[in-house]
């Protein structure tokens, strides 16, 4: 019985003990966390657009002859110069022909002499009316025709030697020379569907994109509200490449299509960009993005400060009293760089989560540490 006695005392104690711990227990700790505070800014809003890169120059190498490939002379993907040879085409047929014309020209040229001293030895023997008048007039039309003949015989000659240069197929234009579909002993001719090869001049490199046709109407408004010194100016353009890097070299529209299309509602743009390092090549996917106008006295926000719940965008502003998290729905109006320009939920001097969002929750303490963030470098993100 005393046994037991102890034991209940024992129990009741530590259950005491134990209640006394808990009590005594403080508030957690605050979390660490790094916070910026909002300033207000003018922004650029930029609008983008996706392309495709062509060369800023590019033909297509065809067959002007119908002949067997001789020789693949340039080396694939290398840089040609306009008049190096590219291909040769076997010229034995074209040589030959040359000869055969060259041979027709000499034997119309003789026949043309004989006519000549016909009509040169028949004039003064028909006015001595040694000869009849149809004679001399037909020794007169031989001539002609003989003429005609040597004159046609010429244009075989030079035909036959402009088919023998095509043999020799050269570049047009200086670029870059891409892989050959045909290989030495391939049959080629002028209907051969597939080019031989092409050539792509790379600066400027040619970036071909669509705008709708909402897009366009916007920025015809907007131009024709500038001032006249400025709506004549080219609207600077920004090409973002698949890495996400931006091409280093601005450039502008050169070309505008004429009519929206009907089928997407869009119109087409060419623009150009310099390329003198060849880094863009033809055939690559890009980006093309233009500031079309400024956001003023903007609140902007980096990208990483923001949570999204159930498609709502959050933003944790420290209390500056009690360093207590408010977890804030924001309005976002649109996206510039690595930021988000906010509409409505936030004001200029509020203190926001800006490193360990992910630690926080509504109504948490935190230990705020002040980090300094160029907000004008995430601006100019792509």
């Amino acid at each position: 019985m005393m046994f037991r006695s102890t034991l209940l005392v024992c129990v009741f104690m530590a259950i005491v003990l134990t209640g006394c711990e808990q009590k005594v227990q403080g508030p957690p700790p605050a979390i660490p966390v790094s916070v910026i505070t909002l300033e207000q800014r003018d922004v650029p809003v930029y609008s983008e657009w996706v392309g495709q890169t062509r060369g800023g120059e590019e033909v297509e190498i065809r067959s002007r002859v119908e002949g067997y490939i001789d020789r693949v002379v340039y080396q694939q993907g290398t840089y040609v110069r306009r008049g190096q040879v590219l291909y040769v085409i076997d010229p034995l047929q074209y040589a030959a022909n040359v000869n055969v014309a060259s041979g027709q020209l000499a034997e119309a040229e003789a026949n043309l002499a004989r006519a000549e001293q016909d009509v040169a030895r028949y004039t003064p023997l028909v006015e001595q009316n040694a000869i009849s008048r149809q004679e001399y007039e037909t020794a007169v039309q031989m001539a002609k025709a003989s003429r005609a003949a040597v004159q046609a015989m010429r244009g075989g000659v030079q035909k036959a030697q402009v088919e023998l240069g095509y043999c020799t197929v050269t570049a047009p234009i200086d670029g870059l020379a891409g892989k050959t579909t045909v290989e030495v002993g391939d049959l080629v001719s002028r209907s051969t569907s597939v080019p031989m090869t092409t050539v792509s001049k790379l600066d400027p490199i040619r970036v071909n994109f669509s705008m709708s046709e909402v897009e366009w109407l916007r920025i015809v408004k907007k131009r024709r509200q500038q001032d006249a010194a400025t709506k004549n100016q080219p609207i600077p353009l920004q090409l973002i490449l698949a890495d996400k890097s931006i091409h280093p070299y601005l450039g502008e529209a050169s070309v505008i299509d004429n009519a929206i299309d009907p089928q997407t509602g869009t119109i087409m743009i060419v623009a150009l960009f310099p390329n003198p390092e060849g880094i863009v090549r033809p055939g690559q996917f890009a980006r093309v993005r233009a500031s079309l106008e400024q956001a003023r006295g903007a609140i902007v926000v980096p990208q990483r400060a923001i949570s999204e719940l159930q498609g709502t965008q959050y933003v944790a502003v420290v209390d500056p009293k009690s360093n207590a998290i408010s977890m804030r729905p924001v309005v976002i109006s649109h996206r510039v760089g690595a930021t988000y320009v906010i509409e409505a939920g936030l004001k200029a001097g509020e203190t926001i989560v800006y490193e360990g969002l992910q630690k926080v929750r509504d109504g948490a303490t935190v230990a705020p540490k002040r980090v300094s963030v160029s907000i004008d470098s995430l601006l100019t993100r792509p």
